[in-house]
């Protein structure tokens, strides 16, 4: 699989927890946490695969005004599933932040596949997407065997360098 084909499946992938969080009624607050955490495990895990592996790689010229924004906006993020760690799922804020992290992560996605994704199929060959997509998955696979939102704590002091 490609690398933008990987991010886009792994961009859908949260859109449907997200998804099945907003359906979840009154009281669900073990079913709260557990998606909680999956959203930010996924999340964690994407965000580090493209710190260290996709943005490095598509930095160019014509790319990197988005690659500085998506790394302040990979940030936000952060600092958003810090806090809903600290927090217990019948808090009176919860739903709110899931709500504003919902957003922040749809602004992303969207931005990342409508702007981003076409310039970086013209920067890197197929073989080169490829490549990179093979080596994004097993890091992604590796980071998801631990609970990486535990990690993200303690990447919200700056945005990662690209």
């Amino acid at each position: 699989m490609n690398a933008i084909d990987l991010l886009e499946d792994q961009h859908q992938e949260v859109k449907k927890l997200f998804k099945k969080y907003e359906s979840l009624g009154d009281g669900a607050d073990a079913e709260r946490r557990e998606l909680f955490e999956k959203i930010a495990d996924r999340l964690a895990a994407h965000t580090s695969i493209e710190e260290l592996y996709f943005y490095p790689s598509v930095k160019a010229a014509r790319t990197e005004e988005q690659l500085y924004e998506a790394v302040e906006e990979h940030l936000a993020a952060k600092r958003i599933i810090a806090d809903l760690l600290q927090m217990k799922p019948d808090s009176e804020y919860f739903d709110a932040k899931m709500k504003v992290l919902q957003e922040s992560i749809d602004h992303h996605v969207e931005e990342e596949e409508e702007e981003l994704f076409p310039k970086v199929r013209k920067l890197l060959t197929e073989e080169q997407l490829l490549v990179l997509g093979i080596q994004m998955k097993e890091e992604f696979d590796e980071i998801m065997e631990a609970e990486p939102r535990y990690e993200v704590p303690m990447q919200t002091d700056v945005a990662a360098p690209i």
